[in-house]
Order: structure tokens, then sequence, then C-alpha cells
């Protein structure tokens, strides 16, 4: 484990513990407030986010923006976004379980400097590998689960939203819940 942000990074940076080193642009660490009380994770960076080393930046990044500001969170304010795994998979596929578990370490220090008090899994992999391998998305979405002092709470990737956006309300209720949850536990999440 690394105790400072800056080691974490630069030695994250260097990283080619699995195939997907070979053909990325850029290592997509993460953004946002590294003192926040609510992270959110994701998969792993697409292409847009490969190109501009930040994480959900293309279309279902503005999606997902959108959502957040719904709720007073915005990345470099409030929140930290990270990703399971932080290269890019080839044709933007689901990470393999080997890449995700090459990567998890990066990850895991990331919320141990961190300390949030809640996760918010982005979609069916990240919730699969940080809540529960056999959760249903789905069915399961916006619901909260506690693991090791942390509440995590499953969402619908925003991608799946602007391919059916018949689950966006779905969506926006589990945003509600996550609000109403940050109320209750958060100390500093909704202070200027």
């Amino acid at each position: 484990m690394y105790d400072s942000w800056e080691e974490l990074r630069l030695n994250c940076l260097e990283c080619k513990k699995c195939g997907l080193c070979e053909k990325r642009n850029n290592i997509v660490f993460g953004c946002g407030n590294m003192k926040a009380e609510v992270m959110f994770i994701g998969e792993g960076p697409g292409e847009k986010e490969d190109l501009l080393a930040e994480p959900f930046v293309g279309r279902s990044g503005k999606l997902l923006d959108s959502m957040l500001s719904e709720i007073d969170l915005y990345r470099n304010k409030n929140i930290y976004i990270a990703n399971i795994v932080k290269c890019r998979p080839p044709e933007n596929r689901d990470p393999l379980p080997e890449e995700q578990d090459s990567c998890i370490d990066w990850l895991r220090n990331q919320v141990a400097l961190i300390k949030p008090k809640i996760i918010v899994a982005v979609g069916r992999i990240a919730a699969m590998k940080i809540i529960d391998p056999s959760i249903k998305i789905t069915k399961q979405h916006g619901f909260f689960y506690k693991k090791k002092k942390i509440w995590m709470m499953p969402t619908i990737h925003p991608a799946s939203l602007l391919r059916n956006p018949a689950q966006k309300p779905m969506v926006e209720e589990d945003f509600q819940n996550l609000k109403q949850k940050i109320l209750e536990i958060c100390t500093h999440t909704y202070i200027n």
C-alpha cells in the first residue's frame, strides 16, 4: 500500500501488470476531490477516457455529470471518480476477470487513501467486483449494502441509459436514494 497520492499515482502510471497496457494512450487514474466522502467507481475507460486520461468524459460521462448535478454532486468539488481497470479494454469490451484482478490493488489503495463513507458502483461489472459477484444490477440497483464500514450502492451505467432511456427514471430514483444517504451519514459533502 502506498501512503501518498503522488506515490500511488506515479507508480500506477508505470503499470504493466496486464496486457491492457500495450494499447493504451493513457492510464485513467481517476479525478475529483481526494477527501470526498462519496466515491463513484466504474468498470474501465472508453475511447474518450483513454485519450483524455479522465474517467467518464464521453457521452455517458456527460449524462452522469447531468444526473450528479441534479443532486448537487460535482466531479471536481465533492466526489471522486475512478474505475476498476485503469486502461481501456480493446473495442470497449468488458474488462476480463484477470485484468480486473491485476488492476484492483490500485483501486483498493485509492479507497484506502480517500476513506469514503459511500461508494457508488456504476454498472454491472463494477457492482459485481466490489459489492457481490452474484449481484443483478437491474434488480438490485439503488439499494445500499454495507461492507467494511462503507455503504455501497450499485446503479445502472449511464451508457446503458443511452441505449435504453426508459431506465433513466430508475437511476434518477437511485440518485435520490444516494442523496438521502449522503444527508444521513456525510458531514461535509454538501458544505460549500
